[in-house]
């Protein structure tokens, strides 16, 4: 299906961009950890079902295990982290900025760990990018209060590394398996580990009302559901250093849904950043240019 995977970086930025959305509805009525635990739960009940449905292929113990892993670092860790940082007062926006350190960081180790080629057209258009997140958010990083301290930067920066080590540990160890079986145990992996983080940290306290059921039914089936399957094949089929680029898109999206939902103010600088940070992704994500050879 070469016509659909063309659109599968613009569909998974999209899908991403309203997580942010979503946990900005849930947060003030849930905690962090024990949020997650339940989400990752029912994704995985759906995708067990979906497996008993389809049929799909089972997968071995070595693949089970490197799956559950990758989604115990890529969910767990990642989204474990953040949500945590951003419930202790860490600003969205400072929490958006280190996030946005992972294209970087995760070129560097692809290059290293996985032997990609990351050509110089790739860092700069990483770097670009990096530039152009830094642009569309600057003018939320004046907003610093007792939120930002060295716990909830820290847990920022173990959640953009816990995403780096899952994607690359995926792309890595997880290779020729059914991606419904495998994304289980990494929801499984997940759910696990938040589960733990919260019987030892939290007190498991809850208000249904109608904003936690929506955010954690849209969460449930477009993230975990549709975004990360598009982020499975894309790592599956892609290099990581070109994958990884598409995140410096999300603080873009998630800015203009904002906007549009929430009546947040887009200045000037911010679309110039929006346009920087797009330009940066084209560079990193590009083809190079091929010489077409003379025939005999």
């Amino acid at each position: 299906m070469p016509a659909l995977k063309r659109f599968l970086p613009a569909s998974f930025v999209i899908l991403w961009s309203t997580g942010f959305i979503g946990a900005r509805y849930a947060m003030p009525w849930a905690e962090p950890f024990t949020f997650l635990a339940v989400r990752f739960a029912l994704a995985a009940t759906l995708l067990a079902l979906l497996i008993m449905l389809m049929r799909a292929r089972r997968v071995g113990p070595h693949i089970a295990l490197h799956s559950t892993i990758a989604g115990a670092l890529m969910h767990g860790v990642y989204l474990g982290a953040v949500f945590w940082a951003i419930h202790r007062g860490l600003p969205a926006g400072i929490a958006a900025l280190i996030a946005g350190l992972q294209p970087l960081v995760t070129a560097l180790v692809a290059g290293r760990v996985l032997g990609e080629d990351v050509q110089p057209r790739h860092w700069a258009g990483l770097a670009t990018g990096f530039a152009g997140v830094v642009v569309v958010l600057s003018p939320q990083l004046g907003t610093i209060g007792s939120g930002v301290t060295w716990q909830t930067l820290t847990a920022a920066v173990i959640g953009m590394a816990g995403m780096t080590a899952g994607t690359i540990w995926q792309k890595r160890f997880v290779t020729g398996s059914d991606l419904v079986t495998g994304t289980l145990y990494q929801y499984l992996g997940g759910a696990v580990l938040m589960t733990l983080a919260s019987f030892a940290l939290e007190t498991h306290t809850v208000t249904i009302n109608g904003e936690l059921i929506f955010a954690m039914a849209w969460l449930v089936l477009v993230l975990s559901i549709g975004a990360i399957f598009l982020l499975m094949v894309m790592i599956r089929d892609g290099e990581m250093s070109k994958v990884s680029s598409l995140f410096y898109l999300v603080p873009v999206v998630t800015a203009i849904m904002a906007w549009a939902l929430f009546g947040e103010h887009l200045t000037p600088v911010q679309i110039a950043g929006m346009v920087l940070a797009t330009l940066g992704v084209g560079l990193a994500t590009a083809q190079a240019p091929t010489r077409a050879r003379a025939s005999r």
